[in-house]
């Protein structure tokens, strides 16, 4: 059974840190690249950072650049997202998501994903 478990998540102060995971089941989560998403109070679902298979190259958004870090622990098959510094607007639901290949440019792009979901795991960042 092809299965995602987000986890990791949880209520941390500003400047704080959290440590999210991305499980697979029922496939390798090292031949895909994998990207985290996040939705924040009364926003849309947005894409923060992406990892590719086979060279691990990586990529983030502005918002976020320079304070997480995605990395893959395949032994596991899982991917990370560390994140230091956590603000208040990076409350949200976190979710991991699939594709082929590499992140590309159009990473972005949430039909370019596989439709494999998890639950999501929930980042609440007080001030």
């Amino acid at each position: 059974q092809v299965q995602l478990v987000e986890s990791g998540g949880g209520l941390v102060q500003s400047g704080g840190s959290l440590n999210l995971s991305c499980a697979a089941s029922g496939f390798t989560l090292a031949h895909y690249a994998v990207s985290w998403f996040r939705q924040g109070p009364g926003k849309e679902r947005e894409g923060i950072s992406c990892i590719s298979s086979l060279d691990d190259t990586t990529v983030y958004v502005d918002s976020v650049e320079g304070r997480f870090t995605i990395y893959r622990d395949n032994a596991k098959n899982t991917v990370h997202l560390l994140m230091n510094n956590l603000q208040p607007e990076d409350t949200g639901h976190y979710y991991c998501r699939p594709k082929m290949d590499l992140c590309g440019s159009r990473w972005l792009i949430e039909n370019m994903y596989l439709e494999v979901w998890g639950q999501g795991t929930l980042v609440n960042v007080s001030s």
